[in-house]
């Protein structure tokens, strides 16, 4: 499975020559201007159907609101992806204004990673409350404009081996706080904060301080948290030190989306088992992760389909139960296009614009 991913293997002729990629794929890379733009031409040796069109020029335009600008003023044609090339607000205005608009079927998902190992997330009653007590749709509805799915696992059930009927925790402050009472954290009077044996139930939730999205979705968390005598301490880091503290453990709670197709689950769940991922950290506490930890070299090194699947049956069940996670939605990939483009489809990765089935509108 390895050798059939985009990363990190790629293969290349010993003729190759440096500096100038050779693929097998419908085009081919003809000029290039570092910061402006990619312009691509058929392969004429590609072994497919030809395409439509005879050229794709891929521009470079840093700012999502330039590119929304670029796109209403006809500079270009097109915007696809799902690295936020344009905010959720810029999408349902443009639909809202006629444009032609198109979500993926999830791709990726939007989690929160709690650590097992330190802190008061080291107690499967917080990180089972804490999946209860979050209004995920209340979020989807109004930070990301309801363009997400709602997601109640790890992986969303058109990953392989993902759709294995776990039941969602159901949205239930009452029961989630009554939980924590019955483990021991519990509101003094007058207190606002929960705590167990002078322990407080307060958690470190670390972000990008750069992402304006993450930032908000903590803001959020936080507030629908202190709703159960949770108190969470937001902690906005620059991205160095963000993977240092991924790396180290030195979080309560951190944004951790999955990887992806093709690398979900194969990939991200490899790399569970490794030191300096924060799904490492976040699950080193659970007193059963070294045998999660031996189940995924099992299923990586599996050709049996059934024992694979049985394997990952295990290793999911497990995070879902130990609530490892707290999953908020599906990443999806966006397109907006203006009407002289037809036939518009999404790949099946992250990374993958499929200009090969597009076509010029008929009469264009």
């Amino acid at each position: 499975m390895e050798l059939a991913q985009v990363r990190p293997l790629r293969f290349a002729s010993p003729q190759a020559k440096p500096g100038q990629p050779a693929g097998t794929g419908p085009w081919m890379r003809a000029e290039s201007r570092l910061g402006e733009y990619d312009r691509f031409v058929r392969n004429p040796q590609y072994w497919g159907p030809k395409p439509a069109y005879g050229e794709i020029m891929v521009k470079v335009i840093p700012d999502p609101n330039s590119r929304a600008l670029a796109l209403q003023a006809g500079e270009v044609e097109l915007i696809q992806g799902a690295a936020g090339e344009i905010t959720a607000g810029t999408f349902v205005r443009l639909r809202d204004q006629g444009y032609a608009t198109a979500l993926s079927a999830p791709l990726a998902t939007r989690t929160l990673a709690m650590n097992t190992g330190r802190g008061a997330t080291r107690d499967l009653a917080v990180r089972q409350a804490i999946n209860e007590a979050v209004d995920k749709q209340a979020i989807i509805d109004k930070i990301l404009y309801g363009l997400e799915p709602r997601a109640d696992t790890l992986f969303a059930s058109n990953m392989p081996y993902a759709d294995i009927g776990l039941k969602p925790y159901p949205y239930d402050p009452a029961r989630a706080a009554h939980a924590l009472d019955a483990a021991g954290w519990t509101l003094a009077p007058g207190a606002s904060v929960r705590s167990k044996g002078g322990e407080p139930l307060a958690i470190e939730l670390v972000f990008l301080g750069t992402s304006a999205l993450q930032k908000s979705l903590a803001e959020v968390l936080q507030g629908e948290l202190a709703k159960i005598g949770i108190h969470i301490d937001l902690r906005a880091v620059e991205e160095g030190a963000l993977v240092r503290r991924q790396r180290d453990g030195d979080f309560g709670m951190i944004f951790a989306d999955t990887w992806g197709a093709p690398y979900d689950p194969h990939s991200f769940v490899s790399s569970m088992r490794y030191a300096g991922h924060a799904d490492y950290m976040a699950q080193r506490g659970l007193a059963i992760k070294d045998e999660l930890d031996k189940r995924i070299g099992q299923v990586l090194a599996s050709t049996d389909e059934q024992q694979r699947a049985e394997q990952y049956r295990f290793i999911l069940t497990t995070l879902h139960e130990q609530a490892v996670y707290l999953p908020i939605s599906h990443l999806t990939a966006i397109s907006v296009r203006r009407d002289s483009v037809a036939k518009v489809q999404f790949g099946s990765t992250l990374f993958d614009v499929p200009f090969e089935t597009m076509t010029p509108k008929q009469g264009d």
